[in-house]
């Protein structure tokens, strides 16, 4: 799709060209999860819709309903030189399958001394605004992020949706490829056919020298609308695409608030224990002589993802409570 003389593209439709050009590209890419192939309609939502037409069912392969089958399978298949991307319907389902991704495709490599590569792709969908509830909705990427021989990708639109999953699928070490429900049919950048994005590379969004909002997902969004609110007062924010969380690009999060000297960090995970406070904690460490103010984190509350509308609204971090951040690191 174009708009003028730049063409954009949606989160959905990226996930299904970067699988579409994997595919093409590499026979030993195969994709499998609950409902993947065309017969079953390409997914709940779409995401790989025309895969097992184009490819054939014996590659992009529906599953029974069964996570650690799935996982189970993939770490299998990789050991043998497939390189498969599982799909684990929403991201609350990993419970299920947690010693598959956590004992076995996470330490395979270090227990067989470098030798066991684990070369698999999880893609999981999540987010609160659909009114999905509490066990359809949680963003539980600090698990992941606390898990040594794990890769933790989390894109906020489409170009970078591309990129970093056709990275994840070329990785010698599992990915968790984690896609934002309510962002799928947000429009944005097209991505470059081919072009792929390092894994632990952080992006600047938006350049600023007042105070550093740091994030990933969906709220970079926020963040941006606030950032572009406060400039008309003559406060330049800096916004941060962490994009990738685990490994965390230091450098530039360093880099960032060392001139600024002031930072907030917001994510839609539950503010208790996430990634936020690893971040604070890394700035703290490195920058306390330098920060003009202490570190402010946003999250969730914490509880389960609430149902009622009103309430699923208040559950997540906003542009008012990034505002609000904001102005406490420079009072």
């Amino acid at each position: 799709m174009t708009t003028g003389t730049a063409a954009t593209s949606t989160l959905l439709s990226a996930v299904n060209q970067a699988l579409d050009d994997a595919l093409a590209a590499n026979p030993d890419v195969v994709v499998f999860g609950e409902d993947v192939a065309d017969s079953e309609e390409g997914g709940v939502l779409g995401a790989t819709k025309g895969l097992s037409s184009r490819h054939g069912s014996h590659r992009v392969r529906s599953t029974p309903i069964s996570e650690q089958a799935i996982i189970g399978a993939a770490i299998g298949a990789s050991l043998v030189g497939i390189r498969p991307v599982a799909e684990i319907m929403l991201m609350n389902f990993t419970t299920v399958a947690m010693d598959m991704i956590v004992n076995h495709a996470a330490k395979l490599r270090f227990m067989s001394g470098g030798k066991t590569h684990v070369p698999i792709t999880i893609r999981m969908m999540t987010g609160a605004g659909l009114g999905t509830g509490g066990q359809h909705a949680d963003f539980l990427e600090a698990w992941f992020v606390h898990t040594a021989g794990l890769k933790v990708v989390i894109p906020s639109n489409p170009s970078d949706a591309y990129g970093l999953l056709l990275s994840c699928i070329d990785d010698e070490d599992p990915c968790l490829f984690i896609e934002n429900m309510p962002l799928y049919w947000t429009p944005g950048p097209a991505p470059v056919r081919g072009q792929r994005i390092p894994i632990g590379k952080a992006r600047i969004a938006r350049p600023g020298k007042d105070v550093t909002l740091i994030s990933y997902s969906r709220q970079v969004f926020d963040a941006l609308a606030v950032a572009d609110k406060l400039s008309k007062e003559g406060i330049e924010a800096e916004v941060i695409d962490l994009r990738t969380i685990s490994p965390l690009d230091d450098a530039t999060l360093l880099e960032s608030v060392a001139r600024t000297r002031r930072a907030v960090v917001i994510h839609e995970a539950t503010r208790q224990c996430g990634v936020g406070a690893e971040i604070a904690s890394r700035i703290h460490e490195n920058l306390h002589r330098e920060l003009r103010a202490p570190v402010q984190r946003l999250g969730s509350a914490f509880c389960p993802v609430p149902f009622s509308k009103p309430l699923e609204t208040a559950f997540v971090p906003g542009a008012q409570q990034i505002e609000a951040a904001v102005r406490r690191t420079l009072s």
